[in-house]
């Protein structure tokens, strides 16, 4: 079995075999995007997906993300809720409106049980309080991915 590059987004594997020539795959990784006002979250949670495998994309509101060329190429979108100009609710029913379903794991600093269960009934896999645990996460984008491949 043979080497692997890192890529941006993908990985390469060279498989080398004694009787052909070496074979490569490219893997593309799931692109989870990130959309906090936060800058911590921003510089922080990109770097714990790419280390769960994933390819990682941060905006810091929600009309940055939709002027961005991943809104199609996104397979998640982790979203804060409150946010100025766009929030996340506004920004899910955007999303609605142009047909675009991608899953979406709501975050938020308001620990109200209401404006998780509001989110959750507005078709969210999941609304995580902040700050939340690697486990959490992990939770959520299995269950984000789950409902992706049955889109």
């Amino acid at each position: 079995m043979g080497d692997s590059e890192r890529w941006s987004g993908s990985h390469v594997l060279i498989f080398h075999s004694l009787r052909e020539e070496p074979v490569t795959v490219m893997v593309k990784r799931p692109l989870v995007s990130v959309v906090d006002d936060d800058e911590s979250v921003r510089e922080s949670l990109p770097d714990l997906l790419r280390e769960l495998g994933y390819s990682a994309r941060a905006f810091s509101s929600a009309e940055e993300f939709l002027a961005s060329d991943c809104v199609g190429e996104t397979r998640c979108l982790i979203l804060d809720i409150a946010m100025p100009g766009m929030t996340g609710p506004d920004l899910q029913q955007e999303m609605t409106v142009r047909g675009q379903e991608i899953p979406i794991i709501f975050i938020t600093a308001q620990a109200d049980e209401a404006v998780r269960q509001c989110a959750l009934e507005q078709a969210a896999v999941e609304c995580l309080f902040k700050p939340f645990s690697d486990t959490a996460l992990i939770e959520a984008l299995n269950a984000a991915f789950r409902v992706s491949s049955a889109i």
